[in-house]
C-alpha cells in the first residue's frame, strides 16, 4: 500500500482542516509541494529524532518524488504524532490496523507562533487532494514556451520537475537537429512525465486479458466484453476518472493532459479502435491498465489489420512499467503474429512477466507438463538465457474448491499474492521508471545523432547523391557496424535495421545535419552530472 492510499478521509474534518493551514506553512513558496528543505524545517517543531524523521519521510515519500503533496503531508503528520505517542515507525505501520480516526494532532512547537504571522483565510488555497486551484505549475508552461532562455533552477521542485528541465535544455534539441521524433519515438510532452503508471496485458484471444482487469478491480468496467471469442477488438486504455463512460480514440489522442498524443501517427484506421474507459477506482488512481486486442492465431492471421499493430504494441511498451503476456494450458502455441509481437518488445525486457491463466482448468500433473511446455516456447521466441518470471494462476471470480485440489488453491493463492506485490510495487517504483527510461531515451537520441550525421558525411558533395543514397540505405547493417566500431557503442543498443531502412526511403539523405559535438556533450554532461545531482538534491532529506 502506497502512503498516499492511507485512509486519510477518516481523519476528522477539523484535523484536515488544520492539517491544510499548517501545509499552507511548511509550503513556503506555495506551489503545493512541501520539499525536503520545507520540511526539514517544519517537521524540527516536533522534536522528533532525525531518525524517526528519515524514517517518517520515506514512508510518505514512497514514490520518491522529492515532495509531499497535501495528502502525503497529512499521512506524515499522522506518523510523526504516533511517534510522539512512542509507538515505533516502520514501513508495516501501512499495513497494520492502526486506528487513524483516533489519532491525535502532533505537538509541533512553535506552529501557532507562525499561523499567527499568515492570514490562511483566504479561498482555501488546497482541497484534500492536494490540487492547487489558483496555481498552475510552472513545468506545464515549460512546453508550450517559445522563450529560448533557460529554466531557473529554483523553479525545480521535484525529481519529475528536473527531467523536464533536463529534456528541454539538454535532450531535446539533439532529437529535434537529428530527427529522433521521426526515426525512434515522438518528442515528449508535460503529460508524459506526469501520467500514471501503465501495464499492458498481451495474449492469444480467450486468455483472460479483460477478466483479469476486472479480476483486479473486482468489478466490470465500461465497455467491456468477454468470451470465448475474440472479443476486444480495440485498444483499452482503463483509467480513473470522475465517473464511467467510454470516450473514442480521436478524441483521447488530442487531450493535451493525457500521454496518447502520439498515437495520431498510427492515422485514423487505429483511431477507430481505440478507447478510453474511465471510472473512479483506488487501484486506477495509481495504476492505468491497458487491454489490448487478443493477437490472432492460424487461418485468423491471414486477415491482416488496418493499422499498423505490432508498431502501437511497441509504442506502448515503451511507455508502459509493466507488460504481461498471458496464456491459458489450452493455447500454449506461440503464432506467427504473436511472435513479431514479443519481438517488437525488444529493449523492454526488464517490464515483462508471463502469467500461466486458467490453470484451474487442468490438474496438478498435467499443469507440470503444461509449465515445462510454456518455459520450452518461450526460450525459443525471447532469445535470452534468463529464465522469464511466470506466475500460474485462475485470475478470475471463481474461487477454487480446495477440497478438490488443495495443492493447486495454494499455489494459486502464493502467485497471485506475488503477482499482486509486483503490481503494487509499480507505483513506488514510477519515479525510479522514469528516470530509467529517460536515460535509456537520452542513449537512444545520442545513438541516432551518430547514425544520421555518418549517413550524412557518407554521402558524396556534388554528383552521384541517389545512386549513394540507395548504396547506404541497402547497406545499412554495414553502416550501422562502421558507427557502432567508430565510437565504440553496444550492438544491443542499436534501432532496428528495417525500421530504419523503412523511415530513411521517405528521406534525402543529403539534408541531413553533419555531428555537432556541442550537443552530443551535452546529453554527455546531463548523463555523468546533472542527473545524479538532481537526484541527489531530491533524496530523503534526512540521509
Amino acid at each position: 500500500m502506497e502512503a498516499s492510499s492511507l485512509p486519510i478521509d477518516s481523519c476528522s474534518k477539523e484535523h484536515q482542516k488544520i492539517y491544510r493551514d499548517w501545509f499552507n506553512i511548511a509550503d513556503s513558496d506555495r506551489d503545493g509541494r512541501v520539499t525536503g528543505n520545507d520540511a526539514t524545517k517544519f517537521f524540527a517543531m516536533s522534536k522528533l529524532s532525525r531518525q524517526e524523521l528519515k524514517q517518517i519521510w520515506a514512508i510518505a515519500d514512497s514514490k520518491r518524488q522529492g515532495y509531499l503533496g497535501l495528502k502525503e503531508f497529512i499521512v506524515a503528520m499522522q506518523l510523526i504524532s504516533w511517534a510522539q505517542a512512542g509507538h515505533e515507525i516502520t514501513f508495516d505501520i501501512l499495513k497494520s490496523s492502526v486506528d487513524l480516526e483516533n489519532i491525535g494532532l502532533p505537538a509541533m512547537e512553535g506552529v501557532d507562533a507562525l499561523a499567527a504571522k499568515k492570514d490562511f483565510a483566504t479561498n482555501g488555497v488546497h482541497d484534500i487532494n492536494g490540487s492547487n486551484h489558483h496555481q498552475v505549475p510552472a513545468s506545464a508552461k515549460w512546453f508550450t514556451s517559445k522563450s529560448s532562455k533557460k529554466i531557473p533552477p529554483s523553479a525545480v521542485t521535484s525529481v519529475v520537475d528536473g527531467l523536464k528541465r533536463l529534456y528541454i535544455e539538454k535532450l531535446k534539441p539533439l532529437e529535434s537537429t537529428y530527427r529522433f521524433n521521426d526515426f525512434v519515438s515522438p518528442s515528449l510532452t508535460n503529460s508524459d512525465f506526469d501520467a500514471k503508471p501503465m501495464v499492458m496485458l498481451l495474449g492469444q484471444y480467450s486468455t483472460g486479458k479483460t477478466t483479469f482487469i476486472k479480476h483486479l478491480l473486482q468489478c466490470d468496467y465500461p465497455g467491456a466484453h468477454i468470451g470465448p471469442e475474440p472479443t476486444t477488438d480495440r485498444f483499452v486504455v482503463v483509467m480513473s476518472g470522475p465517473d464511467e463512460r467510454s470516450i473514442p480514440g480521436n478524441t483521447i489522442a488530442v487531450q493535451a493532459d493525457l500521454p496518447f498524443g502520439g498515437l495520431t501517427t498510427f492515422g485514423g484506421a487505429f483511431s477507430s479502435k481505440f478507447e478510453c474507459s474511465q471510472m473512479p477506482h483506488p487501484l486506477l488512481d495509481q495504476i492505468t491498465f491497458v487491454d489490448t486486442p487478443g493477437v490472432l492465431s492460424g487461418e485468423k492471421q491471414r486477415t491482416q489489420r488496418s493499422y499498423d499493430f505490432t508498431g502501437v504494441i511497441s509504442w506502448f511498451a515503451a511507455k508502459c512499467d509493466l507488460i504481461l503476456l498471458l496464456f491459458d494450458p489450452h493455447k500454449l502455441d506461440i503464432s506467427d503474429e504473436f511472435k513479431r509481437v514479443i519481438s517488437c518488445l525488444r529493449g523492454n525486457d526488464d517490464k515483462i512477466r508471463v502469467v500461466l491463466n486458467k490453470a484451474h482448468q487442468v490438474d496438478t500433473q498435467q499443469l507440470m507438463r503444461v509449465y515445462g511446455a510454456l518455459m520450452w516456447s518461450l526460450g525459443k521466441v525471447l532469445n535470452t538465457p534468463e529464465v522469464v518470471r511466470v506466475y500460474i494462476g485462475s485470475f478470475n471470480e471463481k474461487q477454487i474448491n480446495e477440497a478438490d485440489d488443495p495443492l493447486g488453491q495454494d499455489l494459486f493463492e502464493k502467485e497471485q499474492d506475488d503477482l499482486l506485490k509486483d503490481l503494487l510495487d509499480i507505483p513506488r517504483k514510477a519515479c525510479d521508471r522514469r528516470i530509467n527510461e529517460f536515460v535509456k531515451r537520452a542513449r537512444a537520441a545520442k545513438i541516432n545523432a551518430y547514425i544520421v550525421s555518418h549517413l550524412k558525411k557518407e554521402m558524396p558533395s556534388m554528383m552521384g547523391k541517389a545512386k549513394a543514397q540507395q548504396r547506404l540505405i541497402d547497406n545499412l547493417q554495414d553502416e550501422f557496424a562502421k558507427v557502432q566500431r567508430e565510437y565504440h557503442l553496444p550492438p544491443g543498443d542499436f534501432p532496428s535495421v528495417e525500421h530504419y531502412r523503412e523511415v530513411l526511403n521517405n528521406y534525402n539523405i543529403d539534408k541531413f545535419e553533419k555531428l555537432k559535438p556541442k550537443l552530443v556533450q551535452a546529453v554527455d554532461d546531463m548523463l555523468g552530472y546533472e542527473i545524479p545531482e538532481l537526484l541527489k538534491n531530491f533524496r530523503n532529506p534526512y540521509e
